[in-house]
């Protein structure tokens, strides 16, 4: 069964929320924002605001899949992973 928007929302904060007070993930939990930030883009109820922070958290997790020490490039995302949650709480 597939997640509802209002899930997926809950979700990405989540992960992005642990990200943040955690200092650290995997390439996995990477990879599930890919998924959740894509099926969010081509959602036509998300608003447009929404979408560019989405873009952002694309870009993060592309990169973040990427890296090659994944626990410093979340640390030096910090600032920007609580923005973006509550950029999406206050949007949405």
């Amino acid at each position: 069964m597939p997640l509802s928007q209002e899930n997926q929302v809950e979700l990405l904060k989540d992960i992005l929320n642990n990200h943040q007070t955690d200092c650290c993930g995997s390439v996995a939990e990477c990879e599930q924002v890919e998924r959740l930030v894509k099926s969010l883009m081509v959602n036509s109820s998300v608003k447009q605001n929404v979408k560019a922070v989405l873009q952002e958290i694309y870009s993060y997790s592309q990169n973040g899949i990427n890296s090659s020490d994944l626990n410093q490039y979340i640390t030096s995302h910090q600032g920007r992973l609580s923005q973006w949650v509550d950029d999406i709480d206050n949007f949405s």
